[in-house]
């Protein structure tokens, strides 16, 4: 049946899968959309964090409880659009203080037709998924009874079982900067702007594939190196690019980050698993275990490589989370490959592992 939609967009409610109805104010495009409920920690960066694609699937909740005060740009994308199913914030802010902002939070999400809603204790829904996990959602701004909500909710894939990755990757081969001399081949599960922009800046040219690229293709292009981006949802389920890793891993040396990391570990016969709830931010402390120097990083991942399953493999662990003890960096016992959880490239976040590109390049360079 036919949904009508609610008067001037100023009434919206949230279902969860454990039966929780939330109502709220209504902003951004009026619809329905489902996905998994998950927070994010930062108290900046919420363009960065809706345009990345690894929250694709999810309904994004900020703990942070301001957003949309400086409005939206179009520089800070790190794709070229808004990846998110939904947007859930305590406070909206309507007019943007920021010098000439592009535009504001309500209007980007209704430009890319994006539910979001306001006026919901953030606190509470954090603490709540802290103890239950991240669970299926649905956020609406349509008239639609609370048990047919609920029920759109439960009968949602689990993230568990979506192919993610297919809808956010490249489907064609795309090159930058290819005047310059060193050149790094990026399989493209979800790659974020910064990443590329990463290389670009160091003057590596960037080979973009789809995630599904067969191995001769990319050995064919003459790169220096292999990256494996960041992605959204279950790795385990990214056949194809854990196939070409296992096919490449002795032609180049390898680098990983987020998904990239726990796709190249699968390949080496790591186990991975999702996480209860996840890291999102910008916050997170990394420890590394050589030099014991501790960094602020960024972070979006829901699913983690178990550690235990290391010693079954040919990769030593070489980082962890001080805030859970989990995997945040690896490195192969032979072979020129390193791989980090966090976000070196930040967008949004610190800075502080930035120089972990400037590692990769070094290791194609004596390669």
């Amino acid at each position: 049946m036919e949904k009508s939609k609610l008067a001037n967009n100023s009434t919206a409610k949230i279902a969860l899968e454990d039966g929780t109805i939330i109502k709220g104010e209504g902003f951004g495009h009026e619809t329905t959309a489902t996905g998994e409920i998950v927070f994010s920690t930062g108290m900046t960066g919420y363009v960065e964090g809706l345009t990345d694609p690894s929250f694709k699937g999810q309904i994004m909740m900020s703990t942070y409880p301001l957003q949309g005060n400086y409005g939206v740009s179009e520089e800070w994308y790190q794709s070229e659009k808004i990846q998110v199913e939904g947007f859930i914030v305590r406070e909206l802010c309507r007019k943007p203080s920021r010098y000439s902002p592009q535009k504001s939070l309500d209007e980007f999400l209704k430009e890319f037709k994006v539910p979001g809603i306001s006026g919901i204790d953030t606190r509470d829904l954090t603490i709540k998924i802290r103890e239950k996990g991240a669970m299926k959602c649905a956020i609406t701004t349509e008239e639609i009874d609370d048990s047919e909500l609920i029920a759109q909710v439960k009968n949602q894939l689990s993230i568990v079982d979506m192919d993610l990755v297919p809808q956010v990757s490249t489907k064609e081969i795309k090159i930058f900067g290819e005047e310059n001399k060193q050149q790094v081949a990026i399989i493209d599960c979800g790659v974020k702007k910064n990443i590329i922009e990463g290389f670009l800046k160091r003057d590596i040219g960037v080979a973009l594939f789809p995630y599904n690229a067969d191995y001769k293709t990319i050995i064919n292009e003459d790169v220096n190196g292999l990256m494996v981006s960041c992605g959204p949802g279950n790795p385990e389920r990214v056949t194809e690019t854990i196939d070409t890793v296992k096919k490449i891993a002795n032609n180049l040396p390898i680098f990983g980050i987020c998904m990239g990391q726990q796709i190249i570990a699968k390949s080496f016969g790591a186990k991975i698993y999702k996480m209860k709830f996840g890291h999102r931010g910008a916050n997170q402390p990394v420890k590394d275990l050589e030099s014991g120097k501790v960094f602020i990083t960024s972070q979006n991942h829901g699913f983690s490589i178990d550690a235990n399953s290391f010693k079954d493999t040919p990769l030593t662990l070489t980082q962890v989370n001080l805030n859970d003890n989990t995997p945040e960096g690896f490195s192969h016992e032979e072979l020129p490959l390193h791989c980090v959880q966090y976000h070196p490239e930040a967008g949004p976040g610190p800075n502080d592992t930035s120089f972990v590109f400037d590692k990769f390049k070094q290791m194609m360079e004596d390669y």
